[in-house]
């Protein structure tokens, strides 16, 4: 079973972080797999071979001690990291960010995003909306509406994949992170519940299986013969799609990371064994796994890295965390351009908001919706640049403020998805365009 490690230890609000940690699931809404497949079906497919990597950091990073330091700012704002250049001159980061650092040619930081709430939510990140006043169903998450909008690239293999938080416990609006659209483009989710076991045929052979699909179009043999509509030739479509899924080896061999080259998996790391709190090793497999989905052929890949709530001993906690996220971006980062997937795969990796300019008096720093940043790399934009600034402090955007919504056009775009254009219906049919008006791709990354 895939299952990240993790304890029940709570953000300051609350919420279980093992709710962002333990991830995904087999269930979809209590439909069966042929009507999932048929309700993908008849929103429309794409063939193109673009896909979407979401990295998500919960409880929200401090973006002046990563990518946004502060040193000229008085020492209980600028904190106890330093800045080391990066391979883009002019452009510094933290200096536990090394391997980051020197592929700074390969990726765009914003360091001001704005429009964020003060709450521990993956709800913006993941639909690029706030979580109040929606539409009833609630607002889909990207995967969701590209799931909707472009249907599957491979038969085999779904469009949207959640290696992402537990959604279901998210403050999602009642029918889930599909929102309006339904549960057809919910995630398919493989670590929740049984995991990998439970796409495993047991005591049931090929040959048995086989048998037992016959029977079942024997069955509609009648049916099928009175009807003249063609509906039950798209029934059989869907149930040997379905059929495919369980049959073939292309997402058990995606999911299972012990078919990599042991080199490139040696690349992302293993994570420290010591912390089993944040998820131990297999927390930095996830990496790896969201490649190898989109290599395969799913369209959109969440997924969550370690916790960011820090309070208190701000400095302590990331001196642990940041070498490890170091170490899987970089890592992502290479991997993509080396097996050339960096024209047709985006990566955005960013959390709910970002940390007080000044330090509290438990070492850490406290939430602050009011600017955070973003990292951006593959997908054909052009990186090696930093988009907007904050002041003085790290705490307002002075330069080129970007919405959250400015950044969904910008991953639409890369999927040749036309925000202008494209709509996706609600409950009552009415179409919904996937971003507000005025929002439109990030020119400087285009």
């Amino acid at each position: 079973m895939l299952r990240i490690e993790g304890t029940a230890s709570r953000f300051c609000d609350g919420v279980s972080r093992r709710n962002f940690l333990k991830v995904g699931g087999l269930a979809l809404g209590g439909m069966t797999l042929p009507q999932v497949l048929r309700a993908q079906g008849g929103s429309g497919s794409g063939s193109g071979e673009k896909g979407v990597i979401m990295i998500f950091l919960p409880g929200g990073p401090s973006h002046q001690d990563m990518f946004d330091l502060k040193m000229d700012a008085p020492l209980e704002i600028r904190g106890e990291f330093k800045p080391i250049p990066t391979k883009v001159p002019g452009i510094q980061i933290c200096e536990h960010l090394p391997l980051l650092a020197k592929q700074m040619d390969k990726v765009a930081v914003i360091r001001s995003i704005v429009g964020a709430r003060d709450d521990h939510d993956a709800f913006q990140c993941l639909t690029g909306r706030q979580n109040r006043n929606q539409p009833p169903g609630g607002w889909p998450s990207l995967g969701s509406v590209v799931s909707h909008l472009q249907g599957p690239r491979n038969r085999a293999l779904p469009p949207f994949v959640g290696l992402s938080p537990k959604m279901g416990e998210m403050r999602w609006a009642r029918s889930g992170p599909a929102g309006f659209l339904g549960p057809a483009h919910e995630p398919f989710q493989p670590n929740k519940g049984g995991g990998k076991e439970d796409m495993i045929l047991r005591g049931v052979t090929m040959d048995r299986l086989s048998d037992r699909q016959a029977l079942l179009q024997s069955f509609d043999t009648f049916r099928r013969d009175l009807d003249h509509s063609g509906m039950m030739e798209g029934l059989d479509a869907y149930n040997e799609q379905a059929f495919g899924i369980l049959t073939s080896s292309r997402l058990l061999d995606a999911l299972n990371i012990e078919k990599e080259d042991p080199t490139v998996r040696a690349r992302y790391g293993k994570g420290d064994p010591r912390n089993r709190d944040d998820g131990g090793p297999k927390l930095m497999e996830q990496f790896l796994m969201a490649r190898r989905l989109i290599e395969a052929g799913a369209r959109c890949v969440t997924l969550a890295f370690s916790r960011w709530d820090h309070h208190g001993r701000n400095f302590n906690a990331l001196r642990q965390d940041l070498p490890l996220l170091d170490q899987g971006v970089s890592a992502l980062i290479q991997d993509i351009h080396e097996r050339g997937l960096d024209k047709d795969v985006s990566v955005v990796v960013w959390g709910e908001f970002g940390r007080t300019p000044k330090i509290n008096k438990d070492g850490g720093r406290d939430h602050w919706p009011r600017v955070s940043c973003a990292l951006l790399f593959g997908g054909g934009m052009k990186t090696g640049q930093v988009i907007g600034a904050t002041d003085r402090l790290g705490g307002e955007a002075v330069e080129r403020p970007v919405d959250f919504q400015e950044v969904f056009a910008t991953l639409y775009h890369n999927l040749g998805i036309d925000v202008n254009k494209a709509t996706v219906p609600d409950l009552t049919g009415r179409p919904r365009y996937l971003v507000d008006p005025g929002y439109l791709p990030i020119a400087e990354l285009i």
